[in-house]
């Protein structure tokens, strides 16, 4: 597929920062991220309007948008904190010689990668760039496929979600109206991690620099409902009589991706992104911009389980950290939350493998509707990290596609107990 550039440009709030804003301190979990996550919705054709009134359109509701979305538009002014200075966000738009469905029939993982912009998609950030960049691609057939790459200091998947959401509510005003006067931002922003986790004088951890490695295959493997529900037949117990079609899927990956290692359950933990806003003592507003997460692990006591065992034990886990991590991070005791840090820092220093999963399952991504519809399809792209896994729905709301990153020796033995599952 032929993909040529056509335009780039800076968007800039609609209006500006007020100066008390001008300052954002990051919190103590925003500090340890730094790569830019991707993520890309694919749109079919529609006559709504045309490609061109599309992109003006868009570039209107993201100016509104970043005018409460104020953080975004700024840069990092130290280690610590975000200077709100409405330096703007990079917009790109491409035009591709084909049609959207052609690719949706074989979404080939290399093409995807030139879906975004610049290649910044699982890049460590700059500390200069902007917290946000977006391209628009724009298929022959008038399909749309628009990608977004976030730093994760900005926010974990939810903000990531919640921000495209408002940027399509405001969009649909936008055409409804055609006109942007009347345009009222949806929601006050509704800041979280600086306010609930702030630094103060509590260590400072480590950032999570990545770096590409080799030989690391990344593949899309697709768990239909009906393989689903024969996992969940496997993993019921009478522990866990009612085992979700994530922790499943989330267990038998784990369980396979361990085998294709070829090491076992001791040497190889289980660790997964948890979202804090619902289960913080009271609930937080899912619309919280921040890095409102920790990460739940399971450590094996057996070399060898069962998919009934893993599901069991993974299901204890996260009891055990809802039990401990919200009670820590909401309470203000903040010589115990050092301790905490300073033991989290000691123990990143020696950290070892680990399978990693990110669930974007359950988020309402498909309902970022910008006025053409509902998206066809929306995905990400595979990370050039191994042992790491992203989960995220299909459209059906039932089936689950599994975005899997592995060495390559152990990728190809991972397909073939894919295949044996089938």
């Amino acid at each position: 597929m032929e993909i040529e550039l056509v335009s780039r440009e800076i968007i800039k709030p609609s209006s500006p920062t007020p100066s008390h804003l001008r300052i954002y301190p990051l919190s103590f979990i925003d500090n340890m991220f730094v790569c830019n996550v991707p993520l890309l919705f694919f749109y079919n054709p529609n006559e709504s309007s045309d490609q061109d009134s599309k992109i003006s359109q868009l570039k209107k509701s993201l100016s509104h948008l970043l005018s409460k979305y104020y953080i975004f538009s700024g840069r990092l002014k130290d280690k610590i904190t975000i200077e709100c200075n409405d330096q703007g966000v990079p917009f790109l738009v491409t035009k591709i010689k084909s049609k959207l469905s052609h690719l949706l029939e074989h979404p080939e993982e290399n093409f995807l990668n030139h879906l975004f912009a610049d290649g910044l998609q699982w890049k460590d950030g700059d500390p200069s760039s902007a917290f946000i960049a977006i391209q628009i691609n724009c298929f022959e057939c008038g399909g749309i496929a628009i990608s977004i790459c976030m730093n994760h200091k900005c926010g974990d998947a939810s903000t990531f979600i919640t921000f495209m959401r408002e940027w399509a509510i405001i969009n649909k005003k936008l055409e409804e109206e055609k006109g942007e006067e009347s345009v009222i931002l949806p929601f006050p922003l509704h800041e979280g991690g600086s306010s609930i986790f702030p630094q103060k004088n509590l260590p400072i951890l480590p950032e999570s620099v990545h770096n590409r490695q080799k030989n690391v295959a990344c593949k899309r493997f697709v768990f239909q409902p009906s393989i689903i529900k024969f996992l969940k037949e496997l993993a019921t117990s009478s522990s866990v009589l009612f085992p979700s079609r994530v922790l499943v899927v989330k267990a038998w990956i784990y369980k396979h991706a361990v085998s294709s290692i070829g090491l076992d359950f001791k040497t190889l933990p289980f660790l997964m992104a948890v979202d804090l806003r619902k289960r913080m003592v009271p609930p937080l507003s899912e619309n919280c911009v921040g890095n409102i997460i920790w990460f739940s692990s399971m450590f094996a006591d057996k070399e060898e389980m069962e998919l009934k065992d893993l599901v069991c034990k993974i299901k204890q886990g996260l009891s055990e950290f809802c039990d401990t991590y919200p009670k820590l991070f909401g309470g203000n005791n903040f010589s115990l939350l050092s301790e905490f840090m300073n033991k989290a820092i000691d123990l990143k220093s020696k950290t070892r493998d680990v399978i990693g999963f990110s669930s974007w399952c359950n988020f309402p991504i498909y309902e970022v509707d910008f006025g053409w519809g509902k998206p066809t399809w929306v995905t990400t792209c595979g990370s050039p990290w191994k042992n790491f896994i992203i989960l995220m729905d299909r459209k059906d709301g039932k089936g689950i596609d599994a975005i899997v990153s592995l060495e390559e020796n152990h990728m190809t033995k991972f397909e073939h107990e894919y295949l044996e599952l089938l």
